[in-house]
Formats: structure tokens, C-alpha cells, sequence
């Protein structure tokens, strides 16, 4: 009989290398999400990222999507 490894794949997927955001990054909330607040107000850090994609921040209520932040800057090496 095969086994059922969807849920395991997606566990996975959401802690792999190409995931958008990592426990301990920060990241900067959207302007037209806080209006108002400067740059520094917007910016949490990630306790978890969920299998769904989701984060969970640290002093942030709830979980939030990825399209609720300003871009990731990528930097050259």
C-alpha cells in the first residue's frame, strides 16, 4: 500500500532552503499596512515559519503572509 507523504513534503518544503523567510530574520511590514509609522515601527522578527507559508512574529499577533512585507533586498556576495 503507498503511503501518504503530502503533509511530510510540505513540512519540508516550508523549512528548505528557498523559503521566504527563516526564524530569527527580520522583516519590514508594508507601508499602506501601518500607515504612518517609520520603517523601524514596521520591523518584527520571525519566531516561526508555518507549513502553510505563514509566519509568526514576535510581538505581532497572528500569522501573516509573505505579500505583507516589503520585498527581501538580496545582496551580492
Amino acid at each position: 500500500m503507498k503511503k501518504d507523504h503530502s503533509r511530510r513534503k510540505r513540512e519540508d518544503e516550508a523549512s528548505s532552503s528557498n523559503a521566504w523567510a527563516r526564524p530569527g530574520m527580520k522583516v519590514v511590514f508594508r507601508a499602506e499596512l501601518m500607515p504612518g509609522r517609520d520603517a523601524s515601527e514596521r520591523t518584527f522578527r520571525v519566531i516561526k515559519l508555518l507549513p502553510s507559508r505563514r509566519v509568526t512574529l514576535e510581538g505581532a499577533h497572528g500569522e501573516h503572509a509573505e505579500k505583507e512585507f516589503e520585498p527581501l533586498r538580496r545582496t551580492k556576495r
